[in-house]
């Protein structure tokens, strides 16, 4: 069963992004909360610094539209975002395929 996947991906300025980051660090908290989210990942770009992506796997796009947007936890979840979200430049839901796998570093420890 594909699982859905939304990317969301911010163009943030260097100054701010210490405040972005505390921002999704609360905004986490409703998202581990959630019983729609099934995890999340936010990740900083090493080539181009004012990037980030965040990444979050829910339950369906339903769920996640109609559940989590509509549910309890979306409130604290935007309160903490909302002065980011002018800087989103995509934000889409995706179907996951079966092409997945590992690489060869997965069962090596990492120093």
């Amino acid at each position: 069963m594909a699982t859905t996947v939304e990317y969301i991906r911010y163009r943030i300025a260097l100054d701010d992004q210490k405040a972005f980051e505390g921002a999704y660090t609360k905004a986490a908290q409703a998202l581990a909360a959630a019983p729609e989210c099934i995890d999340y990942e936010l990740s900083h770009c090493q080539e181009e610094a004012d990037r980030y992506i965040l990444r979050i796997r829910w339950t369906s796009v339903e769920d996640h539209l109609q559940g989590f947007r509509k549910g309890e936890h979306f409130p604290a979840f935007f309160s903490a975002i909302r002065p980011y979200v002018s800087s989103i430049e995509e934000m889409q839901h995706y179907l996951t395929t079966d092409v997945v796998g590992t690489g060869k570093a997965a069962g090596q420890g990492r120093q």
